[in-house]
């Protein structure tokens, strides 16, 4: 099974280009929702060590959000809960398509997790900040705040971009990135059939 991961700034395109590979894809931010809304033990640990901030009966993002915003240390209190319940449910993922040639992680901490090996194909998501910061102000609860913290909370770009084996500007044109996966997807198939 080949293993694409995909890296890149906060509003990207990191999930528009994922889908695009044609392949299983496992994004961790849908896995995240469904992991607020439905599991009971992670509900209770963050209840335990924000019970100022969750007041609701499923976890809320915007109550998690003005934790962050409240203390920056708080991101890495949610991070211990959650993170470790995602890792498992990547590995079920695996498991279910081993079957399957090729499949695509969208997972924002995929480096600093330490989620991925030197099997991996990383390939980094190259847009414009402008275009980053106009797409995020459309997203439901943004805050630049969060925005900031959640950045810092990651490695810098720079490194992103340098341990990728690929690059993909996003001009978020549906036509020129899907040029650009096939083209990749070649590249990776051909050095899988070569060795």
């Amino acid at each position: 099974m080949i293993k694409i991961g995909v890296l890149g700034d906060i509003g990207s395109g990191k999930s528009f280009i994922a889908k695009q590979f044609g392949c299983p894809v496992f994004d961790a931010d849908k896995e995240v929702n469904r992991i607020y809304k439905n599991d009971k033990s992670c509900y209770k640990k963050l209840k335990r060590i924000l019970p100022k901030f969750i007041k609701s009966k499923i976890i809320k993002k915007n109550e998690l959000g003005t934790a962050i915003k409240a203390n920056k240390k708080n991101l890495k209190k949610i991070s211990n809960v959650v993170h470790p319940i995602v890792r498992k449910k990547m590995y079920e993922f695996f498991k279910k398509n081993k079957n399957k040639k090729m499949v695509l992680l969208d997972i924002p901490l995929l480096v600093e997790n330490k989620l991925y090996d030197k099997k991996f194909h990383l390939v980094y998501i190259q847009s414009n900040r402008t275009e980053i910061n106009k797409r995020l102000k459309k997203r439901p609860f943004y805050n630049k705040k969060i925005i900031k913290n959640l950045r810092k909370s990651q490695k810098s770009l720079a490194y992103k971009k340098k341990i990728s084996n690929f690059i993909i500007k996003n001009d978020f044109k549906l036509l020129t990135v899907k040029k650009r996966i096939n083209v990749i997807k070649k590249i990776i198939l051909n050095e899988r059939n070569s060795s």
